[in-house]
């Protein structure tokens, strides 16, 4: 891994010192300068990620030095040091560009946060481009979007099968994807120029599903004052996708069944056989071969929609694929919704991979596009996610639920700071959202404990 680096620029070589003596504990690669004119010449040589500004500097002052280095290709991030009550200055510098400023003197752990939390921006800001050109790169998938190994072979099975004419059956949790899969396959085929008439087995009442799939002759039932084409009909030339087919009934898989086998029907009322050319695809939330043991599913119709099985596996299964689809959602709501988001934090893309999503892609499509509706800044954090998300029984960043796919580290630094996290809004809690008060409880100093809350990204609203 790439060590970090860190440029100081200040004319007194005691401040470089001092900074430098702190900063050099976190394992940074060091550079200083004394005046702008080097410090230029230090980035475009050395090209340092981080600059630590002096805002008082000979010849030429922190504020034209800045405009320089902004002006750079790919510039550093530049945190401005100003002297004490020089707070109007640094704020001046911000709205040009700095990313943050420190004032003299500052505390050992505020100008070690701050370097910290500078670099988990970069990270962030890399992460976000390689995911949006890993998105670029799979948008051939349409709204499948996957890096791990399972859903690698899931795309392969699509690959292979979607131009032939085999029946496929898709099985996977209720939101993880089975008609987005249904649709590719058919994208793929042949038939792709023809319709793909969609039947939810299970939203159909018994006693409707034989109308709704072969249609019905007027005068067939009450009510049916006009003949009506079913989905097969509907379907000729294309492809009928049979979503939940687990859920239809013995008598409804028996007449299925005949169909698959033959490609005629009777339209219910009628006595006309009517022939159709369909690809038929199924797909299911259900065990179908416990379904059969259970009596429940015919093992025959099974055998005859299974040819080729794509499972889906739950997003819980594939949390490397979280931040993909996070950042691709994000993309997509803020342009449909006209808002400025355009990424999140790191602190809250570590409870969306932590957490078990029972509702699977689905549900985490419908928490970002909540976020990015409500929220009122240009990255979702915490205080943009729903309870549920941030509950620690649901997640993975406790000591009695760990995530073993981190390493020791990752999950260590977690873990502390959940607890860090807890047990500071605790402590706020109980002060009334005093800082002096809870600082005192806590035996920290109250500067230490605002960078505490900065850092963890503590806030009231999220109570």
């Amino acid at each position: 891994m790439t060590k970090q680096s860190i440029l100081i620029v200040d004319d007194e070589n005691a401040a470089r010192y001092g900074m430098k003596k702190i900063l050099k504990k976190d394992n940074y690669i060091m550079y200083e300068s004394a005046n702008s004119a080097d410090a230029l010449q230090i980035i475009k040589t050395h090209h340092p990620e981080l600059v630590f500004l002096d805002i008082n500097m000979p010849q030429l002052d922190g504020m034209k030095t800045l405009e320089l280095i902004k002006a750079m290709k790919n510039p550093p991030l530049v945190v401005i040091v100003t002297a004490y009550g020089s707070e109007k200055i640094a704020v001046e510098a911000m709205k040009k560009g700095a990313y943050d400023y420190i004032a003299k003197p500052y505390e050992i752990d505020e100008l070690r946060i701050i370097a910290r939390n500078a670099f988990e921006k970069l990270t962030l800001q890399e992460e976000n481009a390689r995911l949006r050109l890993e998105i670029g790169r799979l948008e051939g998938m349409g709204e499948l979007l996957g890096q791990s190994e399972v859903m690698k072979d899931v795309f392969s099975k699509i690959e292979k099968v979607g131009s032939t004419d085999v029946m496929v059956l898709i099985q996977g949790e209720s939101g993880s994807g089975k008609e987005l899969v249904a649709r590719e396959l058919h994208k793929r085929s042949k038939r792709k120029n023809a319709p793909m008439i969609i039947m939810n087995c299970a939203a159909v009442p018994e006693t409707l599903i034989e109308s709704e799939l072969f249609g019905h002759e007027k005068g067939a039932f009450t009510g049916a004052t006009e003949r009506r084409m079913g989905k097969f009909e509907l379907a000729n030339k294309g492809t009928i996708f049979l979503d939940e087919i687990g859920d239809m009934s013995m008598s409804t898989q028996s007449k299925l069944l005949r169909v698959l086998q033959e490609q005629k029907f009777e339209r219910l009322g009628g006595t006309e056989t009517l022939s159709v050319d369909v690809r038929i695809m199924s797909a299911t939330h259900r065990d179908l071969e416990e379904e059969i043991e259970e009596g429940r599913f015919r093992e025959d119709l099974y055998y005859r929609i299974k040819v080729v099985n794509i499972k889906l596996p739950p997003l819980r299964n594939r949390k490397e694929d979280i931040p993909l689809l996070a950042n691709r959602f994000i993309q997509h709501f803020s342009e449909r919704h006209q808002k400025d988001v355009v990424s999140i934090s790191h602190e809250a893309m570590k409870y969306l991979v932590s957490y078990n999503w029972p509702g699977n892609v689905r549900q985490l499509k419908n928490v970002i596009e909540s976020a990015v509706v409500l929220s009122n800044n240009t990255v979702l954090d915490m205080i943009d996610l729903p309870d549920e998300i941030k509950c620690p029984e649901n997640s993975v960043l406790t000591a009695k639920n760990i995530d073993y796919t981190l390493s020791f580290r990752d999950a260590k630094k977690a873990i502390i700071e959940n607890f860090e996290r807890d047990f500071i809004r605790k402590k706020l809690e109980e002060c009334g959202w005093n800082v002096s008060r809870a600082a005192e409880s806590l035996d920290m100093h109250r500067q230490n404990l605002q960078q505490k809350i900065r850092e963890l990204r503590i806030s009231k609203q999220d109570t």
